[in-house]
């Protein structure tokens, strides 16, 4: 079965008490499909334990990208959070595990 890390790399971080995450294609003829694989709801619930608010997502079609805000993600933020990535830098790694079907 088919990940969207095979086809995809991904980078995230922080903004204060939100979560940023950027999913980009290998090869852009790969964004369509990333586009099709990566709803808002899907990377919400891949992060049903650390993201307690609304998902935003932004395609990016002229990168080859799909960008998402996760509200209400890192415990307060950095100042606040006892997390140990407050900052969410290896929040990444999960979305990269995910099927390529949300089947």
């Amino acid at each position: 079965m088919k990940k969207i890390g095979d086809i995809a790399y991904a980078r995230s971080g922080d903004k204060g008490n939100r979560a940023t995450l950027s999913v980009i294609a290998l090869d852009p003829a790969h964004y369509p499909v990333l586009e099709r694989a990566l709803s808002a709801a899907r990377v919400r619930a891949c992060y049903r334990d650390s993201v307690h608010g609304a998902v935003d997502r932004y395609p990016l079609p002229q990168l080859g990208a799909v960008h998402f805000v996760m509200h209400d993600a890192l415990g307060g933020g950095v100042t606040r959070s006892l997390a140990l990535d407050a900052h969410g830098k290896s929040l990444s790694g999960a979305i990269l595990d995910l099927p390529l079907d949300p089947g």
